[in-house]
């Protein structure tokens, strides 16, 4: 690693000079209170005049292999669009999965995500792209048996290998255990794979509650709705990130209140598989529930965009709530950013002394800041990801001034892959 200095940069309305040391933000100071440091050849210094800078996004639910299914299942709905993925998926391999990752971890750098909270298929292959990119991830091994005895069997002894593998990890990549959902996946590995994920000490990653048809098949056939299944089971704590959470009731959202889950929306995804909109987020806001925002995977949100969906996020809570007010700006910010780095156990998602160095460097050098507005309502509502010049991750550069080393390269290889998969 190395040091960085970031000059002349607006930060919280001022200008300041942001200090990275390795991968730790050493020191926020008005412009030119910082350290002295001409001649350092250590230190990069960079003149980040007109600039802005922000926490790196953190993307709480992806499938980031999934960069090329996209288009897999359109114009159906969750259903059968499931179907379409889980027969695809019986084709992918290693190769694949680690390629499509890369383009994932690209596509990310590109549009200002720094972590993402995945769950996906080929772990090892995953991890290695991840590592190579230089985003921070958790992985999350996959627990999903269709009540298959001999599949139960084989996954539980491969999320244990996993798990064993991840102690090799670099510290920007953690492990995670996920339990796909209460209609795909038994009783017994949910709740082997609950009870192995305290064990070790790390999250449990499930969808929960994504499709009103998941919830009446589950009052259907156990007498109570997902949430209160999984809660019988002994499943939901602090240690649960629950993607979608979208067909829940009042008593839903006590208790997943009272377990201390976190709860992940995933605008884009469930509006195009038309699975709802109603997101409860005053409900869960104002019981005490950590949410935080996520894309999904490329095959239902079509990319992995955070500003775009904080915007359809916050465009579609004031339309069906009939209030301008709902979703504030500072609270959009703070589900794609410190929500999300606390969910994860992380001290990323803001810009302070002592906090990891994942940094976003925004040009507003654009029509779209061509105004006296507030620069987090032109982000949000004028912008698009172009204007993320620069972004760092870690305390290293993934990106400088919209180049990305290696990208091209990337292209092609998974251009190649795709083509043999068919």
């Amino acid at each position: 690693m190395g040091r960085i200095l970031l000059k002349n940069i607006l930060c919280g309305g001022r200008e300041c000079d942001i200090y990275v040391d390795n991968d730790i933000i050493a020191g926020v100071y008005p412009t030119g209170g910082g350290p002295v440091l001409s001649g350092d050849a250590d230190t990069e210094i960079m003149d980040c005049t007109g600039k802005v800078a922000l926490p790196g996004l953190v993307n709480a639910h992806t499938h980031a292999a999934m960069t090329m299914l996209r288009g897999v299942g359109e114009d159906v709905c969750f259903s059968d669009w499931i179907d379409r993925i889980w027969k695809e998926e019986t084709k992918i391999d290693e190769e694949y999965v680690y390629w499509a990752t890369k383009v994932a971890c690209l596509e990310m750098i590109r549009t200002g995500t720094t972590t993402f909270y995945d769950q996906y298929w080929h772990v090892p292959a995953a991890e290695k792209a991840v590592e190579e990119m230089g985003l921070r991830a958790v992985l999350s091994y996959v627990n999903l048996d269709h009540y298959d005895t001999g599949i139960r069997e084989r996954q539980m002894q491969e999320c244990v290998d996993v798990c064993n593998a991840s102690a090799n990890w670099p510290a920007n990549i953690t492990f995670s255990v996920a339990i796909h959902s209460v209609y795909s996946v038994s009783e017994e590995l949910m709740s082997w794979a609950a009870g192995f994920a305290r064990e070790k000490g790390v999250k449990i990653n499930v969808h929960l509650s994504e499709t009103e048809k998941e919830v009446m098949d589950c009052k259907a056939a156990r007498g109570e709705s997902p949430v209160r299944f999984l809660d019988r089971l002994g499943i939901l704590g602090p240690d649960v990130i629950a993607a979608h959470t979208l067909w829940v009731d009042d008593d839903d959202i006590r208790i997943l209140a009272e377990r201390g889950v976190t709860c992940v929306h995933n605008i884009n995804s469930n509006l195009k598989l038309a699975s709802g909109y109603r997101f409860r987020y005053n409900e869960m806001r104002d019981a005490g529930i950590n949410i935080c925002l996520g894309t999904d995977g490329c095959a239902s949100s079509n990319n992995l965009d955070m500003l775009e969906a904080m915007k359809t996020a916050a465009l579609v809570q004031k339309a069906w709530r009939n209030d301008p007010q709902a979703m504030p700006l500072d609270e959009l910010l703070a589900m794609a950013t410190s929500n999300a780095s606390s969910a994860l156990g992380l001290d990323c998602g803001r810009i302070a002394a002592g906090c990891l160095a994942d940094i976003l460097i925004i040009d507003t050098d654009s029509t779209f800041f061509l105004s006296n507005a507030p620069f987090l309502a032109n982000f949000v509502y004028s912008a698009h990801s172009d204007c993320v010049d620069s972004v760092i991750c870690g305390g290293k550069f993934l990106m400088r001034h919209r180049q990305v080393a290696g990208e091209e390269e990337i292209l092609a290889r998974a251009r190649k892959v795709l083509r043999r998969i068919g």
